[in-house]
């Protein structure tokens, strides 16, 4: 459903991403991981367009990405930045804002019953008229998926979903991704730090380097030596309850 061929990217003549090719089907949640300052983020904007490769093309559903209008993007692609926005919207407005690229004229009875519909699949009834200024981190998360889900598109991005969320947070809104991708027919990419997050959660992993894809396995092929690799740090690799996890060496 994704596929990303020979995907360039530089910035002020200095190259940061080189040669990225991957594949995602519909229901495959990929992790995108590495060290700070690799390029994960830059890889998942150039995604959707928000920045414009060099060279390469990424295709949705053999639709080249970056060709596409804003609008088009906005149907196919669906978007959530490592830190949502505080303001006095209350969540069943920040919700129904992902309607917006199928809106022509109006919001009708349609959009108003597939918002309400995406909040009570989140669990976010009860919630439905509080400001969003006013929710918890874990909260606020799940309203900004909420909104990307219920724009429809075919391929949801994420940037670091769990970042500055407590553990048990963490946990919900790993399982809540992994459950949009297993029931609403659509590819999943998040970038991401947290290694056994990604292990206990993704289908597939990423390892960027240098600017380059240095491993791109399914979870249960992570193995100690590509951690060791792209971190620079030696690592076990346990497995708990048939669970991969990951513990440093030193």
């Amino acid at each position: 459903m994704l596929s990303v061929n020979d995907l360039h990217f530089s910035y002020n003549g200095r190259p940061l991403l080189r040669d990225i090719d991957f594949r995602l089907e519909r229901g495959e949640l990929l992790a995108i991981l590495g060290p700070n300052g690799v390029g994960k983020t830059t890889l998942l904007k150039c995604l959707n367009a928000i920045l414009k490769p060099a060279s390469g093309a990424v295709l949705v559903e053999d639709r080249n990405v970056l060709a596409l209008s804003p609008g088009e993007i906005a149907r196919d692609i669906g978007y959530v930045s490592q830190k949502g926005e505080a303001s006095r919207l209350t969540v069943f407005d920040a919700v129904l804002m992902g309607r917006t690229p199928h809106i022509r004229w109006r919001m009708g009875e349609v959009d108003l019953l597939k918002t309400e519909a995406v909040i009570r699949t989140m669990g976010l009834s009860p919630l439905s008229m509080r400001h969003i200024d006013t929710l918890s981190g874990g909260e606020l998360q799940k309203v900004c998926i909420a909104r990307a889900l219920v724009q429809e598109p075919s391929l949801l991005l994420l940037d670091e979903p769990t970042s500055a969320l407590d553990l048990k947070n963490q946990v919900e809104i790993m399982n809540l991704i992994r459950r949009v991708a297993d029931g609403h027919d659509m590819a999943v990419v998040m970038t991401m730090h947290d290694l056994n997050m990604a292990l206990r959660h993704a289908d597939k992993t990423i390892f960027l380097k240098d600017g380059n894809i240095h491993a791109m396995t399914t979870t249960s092929g992570v193995t100690p030596e590509v951690i060791q690799e792209v971190y620079g740090l030696p690592v076990h690799v346990h497995r708990i309850d048939g669970q991969a996890v990951v513990l440093p060496r030193n």
